[in-house]
């Protein structure tokens, strides 16, 4: 029954799909097979998104991880954020950074990573200072609401 279905997806067309930009432009991509496109729709189904929206993220990223050498997107409780391929989150590598007045040796000594990818964070940082801001804004708020819930249940055991 697999090979019907692959037989099937591979004798369809490609569809065009069309995504729209802020800027009013438009551009229709032609996926090489229609095995791409049926990924496609199934992640953007999977993610509850329109699969024009799907493929508009995928090529920020692209041009994103192109553009900064060493940073990947990842999924995550709190969304979608930039991280280091194998390692952190951007925003925790430049929460250290920052702590150490931009020093990246001491960086990378505190975080076990190579000095080459704190410049990479910091290099994406440079650019896309607000949202790593707000990243760091975010976890901070996330983090004392989590301590001030642990002094809560640490009072209620204590019985006061």
């Amino acid at each position: 029954m697999a090979g019907a279905s692959s037989q099937l997806q591979a004798s369809l067309p490609a569809v065009p799909c069309t995504l729209s930009y802020n800027m009013g432009q438009t551009l229709t991509f032609r996926p090489k097979s229609s095995r791409t496109l049926a990924e496609l729709e199934q992640r953007a189904k999977r993610a509850g998104i329109a699969k024009t929206a799907l493929a508009d993220r995928y090529v920020e990223e692209g041009l994103a991880m192109d553009a900064y050498p060493g940073i990947v997107f990842r999924d995550g409780p709190a969304g979608r954020r930039p991280a280091l391929a194998g390692g952190p989150d951007v925003w925790e590598v430049i929460q250290v950074l920052l702590d150490e007045n931009g020093d990246v040796k001491a960086t990378a000594e505190y975080l076990s990573l190579r000095q080459g990818l704190v410049e990479a964070a910091a290099a994406y940082y440079a650019d896309h200072r607000e949202q790593i801001d707000d990243w760091i804004e975010t976890n901070r708020r996330m983090m004392d609401e989590a301590e001030a819930a642990f002094r809560r249940r640490r009072t209620i055991k204590k019985g006061g």
